[in-house]
């Protein structure tokens, strides 16, 4: 089914003409001339009942005798096929939230999902007849995307290698605008716009995904300090041999080196140790 446009004519004209055919019909029965008013009254009343009004950002889809005539966008008031079935549709913007779905991510983990989904009808003629009540398809047809697209990215991967729904949240919106776009098509519906409104692991798992996300940072952390404490005494023993300050040999080059990662990567203040003798005796 594709849109067309339907037979239709100016509204203000049609009701001068039905006006003008009424107060002919009137004149003619005064004057007794009764197939002649009859004539005129069966025509203003044939146009009369094709009178419609169509608002902004609406279309009516007409249907006479069971077939589809065509669909006006026309605002205004028009008239169009005389005693035919005129359905109105919108072509407003739309928006539909999505309850909070519970599926598993690519690694199975439980996760609740939401989403919200920007549409409007671009084709009234498919909305109309390829698909029943088309508000209720794009409900379930929005809310089947949401699970096919959850359960392609895991929730969090806690090292940034891969697409994850936590942290990508554009690429998968993106992602599941094209899918559901793919099963609306049909419906004559285009997507404007899809953006997660809700993204958290499921209750059953929450607290477990919460200790290992502490557990991921702290050792995020620690790496860090590792790496700068391992640079600030690589740059102490380079100073102190280039200035000459104390001639280190390997074993106190060793012994320096251990105090200094201990002093700095150590969680409480090191507690110093004074040796009165010499480190070989």
């Amino acid at each position: 089914m594709q849109e067309r446009n339907a037979w239709s004519m100016n509204g203000f004209l049609g009701i001068i003409v039905i006006a003008a055919l009424v107060a002919g019909a009137v004149f003619s029965l005064i004057n007794q001339q009764f197939v002649i008013g009859g004539i005129c009254l069966v025509v203003a009343i044939t146009l009369g009942s094709g009178i419609t009004l169509v608002q902004p950002n609406q279309s009516v889809v007409v249907i006479f005798l069971g077939k589809y005539m065509g669909t006006i966008r026309r605002e205004g008031i028009v008239i169009t096929v005389p005693f035919s079935i005129r359905r109105t549709i919108s072509l407003r913007v739309r928006n539909f939230n999505s309850k909070r779905l519970k599926v598993n991510d690519v690694n199975g983990n439980p996760i609740e999902i939401a989403a919200v989904i920007v549409f409007k009808v671009v084709d009234a003629a498919k909305a109309v007849f390829d698909v029943d009540r088309y508000e209720q398809f794009v409900e379930i047809q929005s809310e089947t995307a949401i699970r096919a697209v959850a359960t392609k990215y895991p929730y969090d991967t806690f090292e940034d290698v891969e697409l994850t729904l936590r942290g990508n949240a554009d690429v998968v919106s993106n992602q599941l605008a094209t899918e559901l776009q793919e099963r609306l098509d049909v419906a004559g519906v285009e997507v404007i716009e899809t953006r997660l409104t809700h993204l958290a692991y499921s209750t059953e798992i929450a607290q477990a995904m919460l200790q290992r996300q502490q557990a991921s940072a702290i050792i995020s952390a620690r790496r860090q300090i590792v790496e700068g404490a391992v640079g600030m005494v690589q740059d102490a023993i380079e100073r102190i041999e280039k200035e000459g300050i104390v001639d280190l040999d390997e074993e106190r080059r060793v012994a320096m080196i251990n105090n200094l990662l201990v002093s700095i990567v150590s969680d409480h203040g090191a507690q110093p140790v004074i040796n009165t003798g010499s480190l070989y005796q």
